[in-house]
């Protein structure tokens, strides 16, 4: 049975990775650019990798040298460690999944998006989504859960039941995942976890440069809610708006509506 997405999770917009601004001192991922996106009244997207000792650490990239300097990655240092990193250019640390969730404290829609812990969108998938499911028991707020990887999400599911989840999807060029095998892609672009149970998945988040593929138009006629990510321009959510339920969006103010 498909649990639906809230419905605040499409009357908001969504900023991506928080209300992020480096030159206003709130770098992507941060606690700074999650307050800020409260105070606006947008609805978060956030990413999270693991610690070595499997914490959810809420951070995009596997490597740590883009946001802080710091080479190695994110996965080999433990989240003692890591919490005494600093965002570059800010006193911001990276903050952990159960960090947010005391900051956010159900005052907005929460987007979770896990990371491939496989390296080629395969099965390789289960701890880091334990512990996941772990941090959320007991939060209450409008939360739900998305990735690119469908595998990852059956595992999800398992550990946090009741959570909404959806499927991260795009064209899936071969350029742009060199660690994943041609049918492994071929197989992604077609979005065959929207048809099973396993995932039973609420919601599609697509890129905003692919929506007039005929395949989201048929989920979208079979009752699937389409997020687009990600739209950087007033101009890009206007197109986005024309075929997806709402915009996961960076770089400009969206509108409230």
């Amino acid at each position: 049975m498909r649990i639906p997405l809230p419905s605040d999770f499409l009357s908001r917009p969504l900023a991506h990775r928080g209300f992020h601004d480096a030159a206003k001192g709130r770098p992507e991922n941060s606690l700074a650019a999650i307050r800020a996106a409260i105070t606006v009244g947008y609805g978060i997207e956030i990413d999270v990798q693991p610690s070595a000792d499997n914490v959810p650490m809420v951070f995009h990239d596997e490597d740590l040298e883009r946001m802080t300097g710091q080479k190695g990655r994110i996965k080999d240092h433990t989240a003692e460690d890591l919490a005494k990193l600093r965002l570059i250019g800010t006193d911001e640390p990276i903050p952990t999944l159960a960090e947010v969730l005391r900051t956010v404290v159900r005052r907005v829609p929460l987007l979770i998006e896990v990371k491939d812990q496989d390296g080629a969108l395969g099965k390789n998938v289960g701890p880091f989504e334990d512990a996941i499911g772990k941090v959320l028991t007991n939060y209450g707020g409008n939360v739900a859960g998305m990735s690119f990887n469908p595998d990852s999400l059956m595992a999800l599911r398992r550990a946090a039941r009741g959570l909404p989840l959806g499927l991260v999807t795009c064209s899936f060029a071969p350029e742009d995942w060199p660690g994943v095998p041609a049918e492994r892609l071929d197989e992604l672009r077609a979005v065959p976890g929207w048809d099973t149970d396993l995932i039973a998945a609420g919601f599609v988040a697509h890129d905003h440069n692919d929506l007039l593929r005929p395949r989201m138009s048929e989920l979208r006629s079979r009752g699937a809610k389409i997020l687009c990510w990600t739209c950087r321009s007033i101009a890009d959510e206007r197109k986005a708006r024309a075929y997806g339920h709402n915009v996961i969006f960076e770089g400009y103010n969206a509108a409230l509506t």
